[in-house]
């Protein structure tokens, strides 16, 4: 039976179809445009057109001066649960590590200094990790916390979890509040997190407490969007 439909929606449907039958692995980069042109017998022009398509419907991913992959699925981030990082993977059967980029101890700005509601000249560590899963970075995380809560804390508890840091002191966390906005990356978020020049990214702001109300992290979390979802359950009341 011929087919109506347009010639690269065909071959669209032809890769799509390895890829279902797992001849192309997730993550796992397609061939290049002229082999696959040689393999369907179509031109490079209709080969960009279905890759195109299979980009827009999330089934495959670009990066720049790489090549095309196949997309693995979204890790799903549940925002009405609080749990670090390094739980969150070791559920998902992934192997969490932190690559500390800096760390150091610095008078807060005025958003630092109000948030995490500082007296005058309350100093605070500043730590930005690399978060990554199966050696794959997935977030850029930026972090101040009050020297005067955690003295002891370091560039090798950093490498581990943080909430299991601050509940191994003695702390009760009570809850997390933030606020999540889509942010297109600068070269530097695109560099460190492997991103490709037209991707977003998803960029958080949160805020914890102990059950005493003590404010002691503030954070702004920059994730890979390709790899990110947020999810939540809304009831009607």
């Amino acid at each position: 039976m011929i087919s109506n439909s347009p010639l690269y929606k065909q071959i669209a449907d032809r890769i799509k179809n390895e890829i279902m039958v797992a001849k192309l692995k997730k993550d796992e980069a397609i061939p290049s445009e002229n082999k696959l042109a040689d393999k369907f017998q179509v031109s490079r022009v209709t080969i960009r057109q279905a890759i195109a398509l299979l980009v827009k419907d999330d089934i495959l991913y670009k990066i720049r001066g790489s090549g095309t992959y196949v997309k693995t699925k979204k890790i799903e981030q549940d925002i009405y649960r609080l749990q670090g990082f390094t739980e969150e993977m070791i559920k998902l059967n992934k192997i969490p590590s932190n690559e500390i980029l800096e760390f150091t101890m610095q008078e807060p700005n005025d958003t630092v200094k109000d948030t995490l509601q500082l007296k005058n000249g309350g100093k605070v560590f500043f730590i930005r990790r690399l978060r990554c899963a199966d050696n794959e970075p997935l977030i850029l995380e930026d972090t101040y916390m009050p020297v005067s809560l955690f003295p002891d804390l370091s560039i090798e508890v950093m490498t581990h979890s943080k909430y299991m840091y601050v509940e191994n002191k003695g702390y009760n966390i009570k809850e997390r509040q933030g606020e999540i906005f889509p942010l297109l990356p600068n070269d530097y978020h695109k560099k460190i997190l492997k991103m490709g020049d037209d991707e977003p990214f998803l960029s958080m702001n949160l805020w914890a407490y102990f059950e005493d109300n003590t404010v002691f992290e503030y954070t702004k979390l920059y994730f890979r969007s390709e790899k990110y979802t947020f999810k939540f359950t809304s009831k009607r009341i």
